[in-house]
């Protein structure tokens, strides 16, 4: 039996999911054609020859030379916070506006996803009825919890691959393996080309400098830092509430994980609480908060703002971010610091030295994306258009890169070279617009590994650190072989859309008393609260997922 939680903050993140249960899921309109003579079936048959079509009785209005009638097409974008930045409506908005809609007679309007708060932000859309027509999530878990609230519709393959040949021919693939939910074709991708070496975390080297340590390669050479910092009077180690994304149980899986935990337990939708690898997390950051070598109020960094505030104000000596090129990180340090330096932290540094430091390894797809399921014949077939359209090279470039003898120059591999400092009109957002084109491809591509880092080491590294991108490059290859890939189930895990908000809420309130609590007080608290947990919902998740798996309803990595 079902229970249900009684407590009123779990109630509160699940208010957005019950809203949007009663909606239902739209279909597909195509036009019907005529019944075809000889010669119609020719005329059609060499037709679907030209554009991927089928012959069979479907087909598609003719929109290349625009929209008899003005169609407007909603496309989210993130919200990241960037000072100064309105993603709705900047340089590159009016730019797609005048090379594509004006063109297709089509209104492109950005819809704005709060990024931190992007689930409550949809679902609130969703129940509502004015979600975009692209309904995306980086995560496959999350996409299917919107589809199984009606707010998807399911796709007709054949319609993109005749309004989007390009954008399909490159993610036919794609589509065919990850694209089908419960027998249906639902999702289409973005293309991924995988880097790892944006993400990185940063530490204090002139602290560890101060205290003559090196930098750590295990969690107990960070642990033994931490301690010397606070002994000479330095900083904490830095960290942020866990609440979404749950990826923090990898560094503590161990050296010989099973694979049937493996396949039950990795989610990125519900915190795997009663996992051992859990348990082993929770045991040390108990440690480092009663040691007082962790930020005692990491649970109040709600966002990667509040972290990186602590950072460049001194009283952490780690930050874990996306590294770009406009960042500000480091120059706001060195305004409040002058001797500070930095260096990148070996992702080795977090997995204790009786594990290996396995990662969260991306699937081969980018953003995961829907159709909604209000979104008419005509606004699919103008999103398809648009997708098509920024498929092209040279558009997708110029969102990468903006203007040639403005924002760039190219070298003489045909790389672009931002300009430095660039703050003119057409200056791009803080993480390269990667919030437009993360669309049709995760990453920009120059199609070699070697140019890659070079253009990567220009668009990631801040000036003058470019040392800083090429660390974390030699890093990632060095731990390349410990990236675990999330099982992805075909069907519905439809326990997870009933009960991951409120699990959620659950989570952020037991962790966080279990790493601040006692040591003497962590086992008693973590077998009271696991009780609780899988009593409420989790238990459930999980013997749904060992029916799929069992039945093969599931893509093993």
């Amino acid at each position: 039996m079902r229970k249900r939680m009684s407590w009123k903050r779990a109630a509160a993140w699940g208010t957005a999911f019950a809203m949007a249960a009663g909606l239902m899921s739209g279909c597909s309109a195509k036009k019907e054609a005529s019944a075809p003579t000889e010669e119609s079936k020719k005329e059609e048959t060499s037709q679907a020859a030209e554009t991927g079509t089928k012959a069979e009785g479907k087909s598609y209005t003719d929109y290349s030379k625009g929209f008899p009638e003005k169609v407007t097409i909603k496309i989210p974008v993130y919200d990241r916070g960037f000072e100064g930045w309105d993603p709705v409506n900047n340089y590159y908005t009016r730019w797609i506006q005048k090379e594509f809609g004006d063109k297709y007679n089509v209104t492109v309007q950005y819809v704005a996803i709060n990024r931190q708060n992007e689930i409550a932000d949809y679902m609130q859309m969703i129940a509502a009825g004015n979600a975009p027509d692209i309904i995306f999530h980086y995560d496959m878990p999350q996409a299917v919890n919107y589809n199984s609230e009606g707010a998807m519709q399911e796709l007709d393959l054949d319609e993109i691959k005749h309004y989007a040949p390009d954008y399909y021919k490159k993610a036919e693939k794609i589509i065919n393996q990850y694209g089908k939910l419960d027998g249906k074709n639902t999702f289409f991708f973005a293309q991924r080309n995988p880097i790892y070496y944006n993400w990185v975390t940063l530490i204090r080297q002139d602290w560890l400098d101060k205290v003559g340590k090196e930098k750590p390669a295990t969690r107990e050479e960070l642990q033994e830092a931490a301690r010397a910092w606070k002994e000479a009077g330095l900083g904490k180690l830095g960290a942020q509430i866990v609440n979404k994304s749950y990826t923090y149980e990898y560094p503590f899986i161990g050296a010989s994980p099973d694979k049937k935990d493996l396949n039950l337990y990795l989610d990125l939708n519900a915190a795997p609480l009663t996992w051992s690898a859990t348990k082993a997390y929770l045991k040390t950051m108990n440690q480092e908060f009663n040691e007082g070598i962790l930020d005692p109020e990491f649970y109040l960094n709600a966002d990667d703002a509040a972290w990186k505030a602590d950072f460049v104000a001194g009283n952490v000596g780690t930050y874990s971010f996306y590294i770009s090129a406009n960042t500000d990180v480091i120059n706001s340090l060195k305004a409040n610091d002058p001797k500070a330096e930095v260096s990148v932290l070996s992702p080795t540094a977090q997995s204790p030295k009786d594990s290996h430091p396995y990662y969260y390894k991306y699937p081969p797809y980018g953003m995961v994306m829907g159709i909604n399921s209000k979104t008419d014949e005509k606004q699919r077939a103008a999103v398809w258009m648009f997708l098509n359209w920024m498929s092209q090279p040279e558009n997708l470039f110029y969102l990468q890169n903006g203007a040639e003898g403005v924002n760039y120059t190219l070298d003489s591999d045909k790389i672009a070279v931002p300009v430095k400092d660039f703050k003119g009109e057409s200056k791009l957002s803080n993480n390269n617009n990667k919030d437009y084109w993360c669309l049709v491809t995760e990453m920009a591509d120059y199609g070699d590994d070697e140019k890659n880092l070079k253009a990567n080491i220009r668009t990631l590294a801040p000036a003058g650190y470019e040392d800083l991108v090429k660390q974390s490059y030699d890093y990632t290859k060095e731990v390349e072989q410990y990236g675990l890939v999330s099982p992805i189930f075909t069907r519905s895990v439809e326990a997870t859309g009933e009960y991951s908000a409120d699990l959620t809420a659950m989570w952020q309130e037991f962790y966080v008393d279990m790493i601040t609590c006692k040591p003497e007080e962590l086992d008693a608290k973590y077998e009271k609260y696991c009780k609780e947990y899988l009593d409420n919902g989790y238990q459930e998740i999980l013997d749904e997922k060992q029916k799929l798996i069992d039945s093969g309803d599931f893509i093993a990595q």
